[in-house]
């Protein structure tokens, strides 16, 4: 019997507390934790597809952004210009590969058709309240009826970044 008691000594998460009743006493402790404002983007490739021939007819397509925010905490998301040749501010293109200098212009709006999306907050920048989860923000993009450049595949790459 006294090794049983030995082995349950010894074998961990098994208690081997006395028992006292000459008295109690107490403290407290706090237990903290501190959250501060927080946001994270992430983005779905935006994809005008394939067109065959001229640029006669406008190309529309759209995307997903989401963010996710500590609940309560405001934001606004921007897009850049991208990398096409020529891009400044709203004004975007897509480039040509290797040495075709071309470029096809093309639109990113936050609603269909209606306000262009730029990187200037309280200007041109989409707003937001997080809640603690993904929200999903639907970015439109436009290939306008242009001149229509050599077949070649058109890039660009957008930043996009929550303020917050």
């Amino acid at each position: 019997m006294a090794v049983a008691a030995a082995i349950a000594v010894s074998v961990p998460g098994v208690s081997n507390a006395a028992v006292y009743s000459n008295g109690t006493n107490t403290t407290t402790f706090d237990v903290t934790l501190k959250i501060i404002a927080n946001c994270v983007i992430s983005a779905l490739p935006l994809d005008f597809g394939q067109t065959q021939g001229v640029l006669a007819t406008a190309v529309n397509v759209n995307t997903t952004l989401n963010v996710t925010c500590t609940n309560t905490t405001l934001y606004n998301v921007g897009l850049n210009a991208g990398t096409g040749a020529g891009s400044v501010g709203t004004t975007r293109y897509l480039s040509g590969t290797g040495g075709n200098t071309a470029t096809v212009q093309f639109n990113l709006f936050q609603a269909a058709g209606a306000t262009v999306w730029g990187n200037t907050q309280g200007t041109d920048t989409h707003g937001g309240t997080g809640n603690g989860t993904a929200q999903p923000i639907t970015v439109y993009g436009n290939v306008p009826p242009q001149s229509t450049p050599m077949p070649d595949t058109y890039k660009s790459t957008i930043t996009a970044t929550v303020y917050f």
